[in-house]
């Protein structure tokens, strides 16, 4: 069974990543995984939005 999906995680994760990437020891190659990893999270939030949106205007056509 899939994962339900938990936006407020997703945030909080960019969140941490952005404070990594922002850190000046953060090192290039761990910048480069934490970038791939946000990409992710925001298309995934990105999603996750969509359905939501979806679901309220279904909500207002009826």
């Amino acid at each position: 069974m899939a994962q339900k999906f938990d936006y407020a995680k997703a945030i909080e994760e960019l969140e941490v990543i952005a404070a990594k990437v922002e850190n000046p020891e953060t090192k290039l190659d761990d910048i480069d995984a934490l970038i791939s990893r946000s990409k992710e999270l925001l298309k995934q939030c990105r999603e996750y939005l969509r359905t939501v949106k979806d679901k309220i205007d279904s909500l207002d056509k009826e």
